[in-house]
């Protein structure tokens, strides 16, 4: 019989014979997370013989400290792992460490095959325990069940084809696993080495995890305690924790839900892009957990990537796991996590910006960019996003207005959103797009970021009204009372002619010169050719392609400006005909320094200063 004998020999399956293999040949960026899978299959181990005690007097040693213990030899080499756990049975050996279930080695392997990174992936299928043999030579694993009348059993392997099983002298329940040290492994075998891992990976396991004879993990996780008994001091510095980061952060958001999914959050809003030189993770995503246990350093999957800039961790012991390893899979439970973060997050940011502007406004200028990413790639959720959005305007004195307020200050006969493009604040104020907005006390959103003209693409209208740039060519303003033209505007015969002279001397910059129907205060002004989505990303292509040129635009003159009736006179005059052309380049040039279109505003200078000199001869010669 094979339980009579004192050792046998067993053979891996096929799949595990090959990824001890990888495991034992290859080389990984951090090897240290094979104590962490040790230390988690202990916790498991440790959850599952407590939860036999609740209804189980029959325990094996029932009075042992339900703990982790973690000795080290530096003369031999050898590290030592052993918790008072559940214990297994030798028919638990053979189908816990002979076999994996549910294809999980196959799953591993195809991962590796596709490049992904092994500490990333460890653990997400159930081969967690074979991380040990990245740096083991052998691997002794004793165990005894926490039934009284089991037998103990060693189960040893090299990481070769096959493991040996041989019957164990162990009077205490649990599990200890020795491991013989690779040479090049030695630095396992230091005391404070391992302290560092335990705190990195397990620092929040529920059991006492003693390296030596100190308990190396907090045990205690900030984010499965009620918000109620935390302080902001101990929000705060959890955060610095986390991130290296010296400032506090602008917000901390707390969740715990056990409907539909158990879920545990402590998210946080960086009061800040620039977050000191000693920032310690350089990528972005969330720590995940399950069981308090570190799954996944950064994961970017629980939240839409726009909104990568929060830190924090989440916990939930809904997350399905495999048998011999917690593994983040695609599920029902992910989902609902996935949407119970997102929600409350924008849900706390729209409260901030309703009941603290100031401090919205703070987060608005590091964060608000994102948050419009957000809008032009996420339809779905785009809704959610709009109440966050805010925009200086032509009537908020530099402060955010958010469409909403927009929308209950517009008169009553108006039907549209406007919205002009702009590089920033003070240019779009200046713009003679504005001119005719000005006039009849019409708001204007300012669009000045760089992802605007992204943007927009996606919100065409907000509450069923349409945005309207105001450089479409095609758009249809309140109709005005009739006014008699004025005395002083341009005549229909000098208008007409100074117009060939602008297309005689711009020629195909532009694709039009005409009158202007909206021009007030401003001599003139270049409009798009085209409407629609094509003339909102002319700023973004401008941007990103090194070679991309501008269309041409119209060219709208104001008739009744002095600059444009001076400009027609000295047309009409032999001796200003030169400066004429000169005025009609400096004009079009300014326009596309308003527009943020200029390619070279330093070549206008030699221009400028030929104007300078004409303007002061001019004068100089009136007066004598």
């Amino acid at each position: 019989m094979a339980e009579e004998q004192t050792t046998e020999s067993l053979a891996f399956k096929t799949e595990v014979q090959q990824l001890l293999h990888i495991l034992s040949h290859s080389l990984y960026k951090e090897r240290g997370i094979f104590l962490r899978e040790l230390i988690s299959n202990a916790s498991d181990a440790l959850h599952r013989v407590q939860f036999v005690m609740l209804t189980d007097d029959n325990v094996l040693d029932a009075d042992a400290e339900l703990a982790v213990r973690i000795t080290v030899d530096e003369e031999s080499n050898t590290l030592t792992v052993s918790d008072t756990g559940i214990g297994m049975t030798r028919e638990e050996l053979i189908e816990n460490l002979g076999t994996i279930a549910h294809s999980g080695a196959m799953a591993f392997l195809k991962n590796l095959e596709e490049g992904q990174r092994v500490d990333e992936i460890i653990g997400r299928f159930g081969v967690g325990f074979y991380a040990v043999f990245m740096v083991a030579e052998e691997v002794r694993v004793t165990t005894r069940s926490y039934l009284p009348e089991a037998e103990a059993w060693t189960w040893i392997s090299s990481g070769a084809s096959t493991y040996r099983l041989e019957r164990a002298e162990k009077v205490e329940r649990g599990t200890t696993i020795e491991i013989q040290l690779k040479e090049d492994a030695k630095e396992f075998a230091s005391t404070w080495r391992l302290e560092q891992i335990v705190k990195t990976y397990s620092n929040y396991v529920s059991f006492p995890v003693y390296v030596g004879d100190e308990a190396a993990n907090q045990r205690t996780a900030i984010w499965r305690q009620s918000a109620s008994e935390v302080e902001d001091e101990a929000y705060n510095d959890f955060y610095r924790q986390l991130t290296m980061d010296f400032q506090d952060p602008l917000l901390h958001i707390h969740i715990a839900s056990d409907v539909p999914v158990e879920v545990r959050s402590v998210l946080y809003i960086p009061s800040g892009q620039d977050r000191g030189p000693l920032r310690s993770r350089p990528d972005y995503g969330l720590k995940l957990y399950s069981r308090k246990i570190l799954i996944q350093e950064h994961n970017k999957e629980m939240l839409p990537e726009y909104l990568r800039f929060v830190e924090g961790v989440v916990d939930s012991a809904d997350i399905p796991l495999n048998v011999a390893r917690e593994t983040v899979q695609s599920s029902r439970a992910i989902g609902h996590i996935k949407r119970a973060l997102r929600s409350r997050l924008l849900k706390t940011l729209q409260e901030l910006g309703e009941e603290d502007p100031e401090v919205y406004q703070t987060f608005w200028a590091s964060w608000g960019a994102f948050l419009k990413e957000g809008v032009a790639t996420d339809f779905s959720g785009r809704d959610d996003l709009l109440p966050l959005l805010r925009f200086a305007t032509s009537k908020s004195n530099g402060e955010l207005v958010s469409l909403a307020a927009y929308v209950a200050r517009m008169q009553e006969e108006q039907s549209d959103i406007y919205y002009i493009l702009g590089d920033s604040v003070a240019s779009s104020a200046r713009s003679p797009h504005l001119d005719y907005f000005k006039s009849h006390d019409l708001e204007v959103l300012y669009l000045v970021d760089p992802l605007d003209g992204f943007m927009v693409q996606s919100l065409r209208e907000y509450e069923d009204k349409p945005l309207s740039n105001v450089d479409d060519p095609d758009l249809e303003l309140p109709e005005e009372e009739d006014e008699a033209t004025p005395a002083d505007d341009l005549a229909p015969e000098a208008l007409g002619k100074l117009i060939v002279r602008f297309r005689n001397v711009l020629g195909d910059r532009v694709s039009e010169v005409r009158e202007s129907k909206v021009l007030r205060d401003s001599p003139c002004r270049l409009v798009s050719s085209e409407g629609g989505s094509e003339r909102d990303m002319q700023r973004v292509r401008r941007l990103l392609e090194q070679d991309y040129e501008m269309p041409a635009k119209i060219l709208e003159l104001n008739r009744g400006h002095p600059l444009i009736g001076h400009l027609a006179q000295l047309i009409a005059s032999p001796s200003g005909d030169a400066m004429a052309d000169l005025v009609i380049e400096q004009l079009f040039e300014n326009l596309l320094l308003l527009e943020g279109l200029h390619p070279d505003p330093s070549q206008m200078v030699p221009r400028i200063q030929l104007l300078l000199e004409k303007a002061t001869a001019a004068s100089i010669g009136s007066e004598s």
